[in-house]
C-alpha cells in the first residue's frame, strides 16, 4: 500500500517564491546531508541566501562531498544541537534573516526559542502551521491546517488559524478560497464538539466579512468530492471544491497529511505562519523535494 511515487516540488509554488527571492534564511543545526542538499537546491532556485548554524567542520565536509562551494555564506559554529535554536531566533529578531528553516533539531526546541517574548517575533496573530499539499508538479494545491503546531485549538485560536490560511492561499493566487471546517458530520451534534465549533466558525467568518467561502461542519468526503456531496444532497459553495481544510485537532491534520505522503506520494510543504518570521517545519524523514517546497512556501508567505 505504501507509495513508491517520486515526490516532486510544485512548479507554481516555486515560481511565486522565485519572484520574491532570494531572501536570507537561517538553517538551524544544518549538519546533515539532506539539509545541506535542500539548501543547495533552494539556492539554485534563487529562493534563499543561507546562513548555516551547526558544527562548522561537519557542514564544510558535507558541502565538499557534494561539490558545493559555500565559502561565501555565513557559517556560525555551534556544535551543541539545542544551542542552535536560540541563536537562530535572536538573529531573526535582529532582522538578520527573513525566514528560519528547521534542520536536524526537534520542533519543540526550535519553536520554544522562537516563542520567547523578549525577541518580539510574535505579533498580535496566533502562530499556526500550514501544509501546502500537491501530488504532481502542476497540481492545484490543497491546504491543510493546523496539523503540526496547535494541538487542540479553541474557537478563538481556530479563527487565527482560519485567517492565516486564507492569507497564505491568496498569496499563492487563490483569490477567494473555499474553506471546509472539518468534522465527522455535516450535522451540528452535541455529541460531536467539533461540529458545534465548525458552525460557530462559519457564522463568525460571515459576520467578520472574511473574503472566503467558509462552511462547516463538513465531513472529509463531502469537502473534496463533488460526487459525494451530490449523492448526499449537500449544497454549499465549499462542498466538493475545498481549497483549505481546517481540521479540528493536530491528530486529524497530522494523520491526513502523513497518509497523503506515504500512500499517495504527496509533496507536503510545511510552514509556520502568523509571526514576524515564517518558520519552515519539516519532518526529519522528509526528502529534499519536500524541504525545498517548504522553503518556497515560507518565501511565498512573506
Amino acid at each position: 500500500m505504501l507509495s513508491n511515487k517520486k515526490i516532486v516540488c510544485p512548479e507554481n509554488l516555486l515560481k511565486i517564491a522565485k519572484a520574491k527571492g532570494p531572501v536570507k534564511a537561517i538553517i538551524v543545526n544544518a549538519g546533515k546531508t539532506v539539509i545541506i542538499e535542500s539548501a543547495k537546491q533552494a539556492v539554485e532556485a534563487n529562493l534563499i541566501e543561507p546562513i548555516f548554524i551547526g558544527d562548522k567542520s561537519i557542514i564544510d565536509n558535507i558541502a565538499k562531498e557534494m561539490k558545493w562551494d559555500i565559502s561565501t555564506y555565513e557559517i556560525i559554529h555551534e556544535p551543541i544541537e539545542n544551542n542552535t535554536a536560540p541563536i537562530a531566533a535572536k538573529m531573526a529578531s535582529e532582522g538578520k534573516a527573513k525566514i528560519i528553516v528547521k534542520g536536524h533539531i526537534h520542533t519543540d526546541i526550535l519553536m520554544k526559542a522562537v516563542l520567547k517574548r523578549d525577541l518580539n517575533l510574535i505579533g498580535k496573530k496566533r502562530l499556526s502551521h500550514i501544509w501546502h499539499m500537491t501530488l504532481e508538479k502542476n497540481d492545484k494545491p490543497f491546504i491543510i491546517t493546523d496539523g503540526a503546531l496547535n494541538v487542540l485549538p479553541k474557537l478563538e485560536t481556530k479563527m487565527h488559524i482560519l485567517k492565516n490560511s486564507i492569507e497564505f492561499a491568496k498569496r499563492i493566487g487563490i483569490s477567494k478560497p473555499k474553506v471546509s471546517i472539518l468534522s465527522a458530520t455535516e450535522e451540528v451534534l452535541e455529541s460531536v464538539p467539533s461540529s458545534i465549533e465548525a458552525k460557530e466558525l462559519t457564522i463568525r467568518a460571515k459576520k467578520e466579512g472574511i473574503e472566503a467561502d467558509v462552511f462547516g461542519p463538513m465531513a472529509f468526503d463531502n469537502s473534496v468530492s463533488e460526487k459525494a456531496a451530490q449523492i448526499k444532497g449537500i449544497k454549499n459553495a465549499v462542498a466538493g471544491k475545498t481549497d483549505i481544510l481546517l481540521v479540528p485537532n493536530v491528530e486529524a491534520g497530522n494523520g491526513l497529511v502523513k497518509m497523503m505522503i506515504f500512500f499517495m506520494g504527496a509533496c507536503a510543504a510545511g510552514v509556520v505562519v502568523g509571526g514576524k518570521v515564517p518558520v519552515v517545519i519539516t519532518s526529519r524523514a522528509d526528502d529534499t523535494q519536500a524541504r525545498l517546497s517548504s522553503i518556497a512556501a515560507a518565501v511565498v508567505s512573506l
